[in-house]
């Protein structure tokens, strides 16, 4: 084979990669940690900024993992008499062209129930977020049982028992 024949082989190969690079890098993960409310709990929750970096509006659909019996997406509504619910999600959350959704304590988290075993200080929690658009993404999210609400790259809106709809208290 010839360099000429080579270098072209090799240049085609990267053009024919870039498309799926750069789907690959549509939606971006920020400053994710997961955390459960103590060493015992049957509970946990995920959160990190979600930026969108495509020129369309994309939506996580939903999210899986081995580590619970099941994960669903969730957020925390007020309702009615002014107290404080957390949630499922079912249609999942909307991230806007070029934006960031955040993803925190007291707001939208990805919920854990039923974990298989406790979450413990610095593991690692695979997760799989599903995208309307983008697809599935796979992620590495650090356990930080020790991470107070405000702390990290983008803060906190206080924190909340993560029972499945419990009364929460701000």
């Amino acid at each position: 084979m010839s360099v000429k024949t080579t270098l072209m082989a090799a240049m085609a190969a990267t053009v024919l990669s870039l498309p799926a690079a750069a789907e690959m890098a549509k939606i971006m993960v920020d400053d994710a940690y997961a955390r459960a409310s103590t060493p015992s709990a049957k509970s946990g929750a995920a959160f990190m900024g979600l930026m969108n970096h495509s020129g369309e509006d994309d939506r996580l659909i939903s999210a899986s993992s081995d580590v619970a019996a099941k994960v669903e997406l969730h957020t925390h509504l007020e309702d009615a008499n002014g107290v404080m619910r957390m949630v499922e999600v079912e249609e999942g959350f909307v991230i806007p062209a070029g934006e960031t959704l955040m993803m925190e304590r007291g707001g939208k988290h990805v919920m854990f129930m039923g974990l298989n075993e406790p979450f413990e200080q610095g593991k690692m929690v695979e997760v799989t977020l599903t995208f309307e658009k983008a697809g599935d993404v796979a992620v590495q999210i650090p356990v930080d049982l020790e991470r107070q609400p405000g702390a990290g790259a983008h803060g906190g809106h206080g924190d909340h028992n993560h029972s499945h709809d419990h009364n929460m208290s701000n």
